[in-house]
């Protein structure tokens, strides 16, 4: 007579052991017909008995999540904390290049280190992939009141001054470096701050200032770079270029941003009056270059209490973070062009960057 074929079914440790016991007093056989399961099944719990019984009886499967190289997976989670420690980013590409490395110094020949074997090595050392963590500034406690105090004084400016939307114009300025650091990484889940130093070329970095208007118009940027002398190179015609021992934003670069981009904002040739807002950056609140503004430019300034940047500044809000998305997205375009199999590590690294 054909056996019935019954359909797939999983059970706890509670219930396997319940049937093992049962079979101890009535043989396997009996047991079987009783609980209504196969026989063989029987018999291939009692050999896993041992194990079962110092595993969570709610548990269905005898996976122990125990490495089946601990002394290669100790070491690798050595070498990732001791990386984190040092800020570096780890991919999990990283991860099984590193581990390779290590069962080749180990002897250890049957080791494949695969995406899956990564996934497991995580979960098992409690790591995950993280996004790089930024530390922000602490707001003051009356900041709700500053941030209502700030715009009404915005709304009554642009009453007096009679000016519409497309006048009133936020300005800020991005640091960049050419190193595109990586934004995610490997590190210990429930870990609160996730910092990823760069390679350390300071003088690979510049600034960008970006300007746009309340409307949404956006002015031309204007690129910072670390040097004394221009850039020999062909610029773009949509970029203002200027130069800095430091690479940073002082009272000269104001006054070269307020006539190469701020001049050339599409307002009225005849009513240029305008309203910019801007953060408490030591070169935005210089009076001279507040004064020069409001004579030569016929702009009435505002400055964003400190602090409450993430609260009032639009750029920081809604622009930066998609502007350095885009760069870093490009960057990573060019080294798949410079080194195509970069492409295919990336997409066999299994689901995590």
């Amino acid at each position: 007579m054909p056996s019935v074929k019954r359909p797939r079914q999983s059970f706890t440790f509670e219930y396997k052991l319940k049937v093992i016991a049962r079979a101890a007093e009535i043989g396997n056989r009996a047991a079987a017909r009783e609980f209504e399961i196969d026989e063989s099944m029987i018999r291939y719990w009692k050999k896993k008995k041992d194990v079962m019984t110092k595993l969570p009886k709610r548990q269905r499967t005898c996976r122990t999540g125990l490495a089946k190289f601990p002394a290669l997976e100790r070491t690798l989670k050595d070498w990732v904390m001791s990386q984190r420690e040092n800020s570096r980013a780890v991919t999990t590409v990283m991860i099984r290049l590193k581990a390779k490395e290590l069962a080749k110094q180990m002897n250890v020949a049957e080791f494949v280190g695969g995406p899956s074997w990564c996934s497991r090595f995580m979960r098992r050392n409690r790591l995950s992939v993280r996004s790089r963590t930024t530390v922000g500034q602490k707001l003051p406690n009356d900041w709700e009141e500053k941030v209502t105090n700030f715009r009404q004084f915005v709304s009554r400016r642009k009453e007096e001054l009679n000016i519409q939307a497309d006048r009133v114009f936020n300005m800020d300025e991005v640091p960049m470096s050419f190193d595109a650091p990586y934004s995610r990484t490997v590190d210990a889940t429930g870990a609160e701050s996730i910092p990823v130093s760069t390679t350390g070329h300071e003088k690979t970095g510049f600034t960008v200032v970006l300007a746009c208007s309340e409307s949404g118009k956006k002015l031309k940027p204007m690129v910072i770079f670390k040097r004394k002398t221009m850039p020999k190179e062909n610029l773009p015609a949509g970029v203002v270029v200027h130069c800095h021992n430091k690479g940073w934003m002082d009272r000269d670069g104001m006054a070269v941003w307020g006539e190469k981009v701020w001049r050339a904002r599409p307002v009225s040739f005849f009513d240029r009056t305008s309203l910019l807002v801007f953060d408490s950056f030591s070169a935005h609140i210089d009076e001279g270059v507040r004064n020069n503004f409001k004579t030569e430019h016929k702009t009435t300034t505002a400055v964003i209490p400190g602090g409450l940047t993430k609260k009032l500044q639009p750029l920081d809000i809604s622009v930066n973070r998609s502007f350095k998305n885009h760069i870093r997205e490009r960057v990573g375009e060019v080294d798949v062009r410079r080194n195509p199999h970069l492409h295919c590590n990336r997409k066999n690294a299994t689901g995590h960057s």
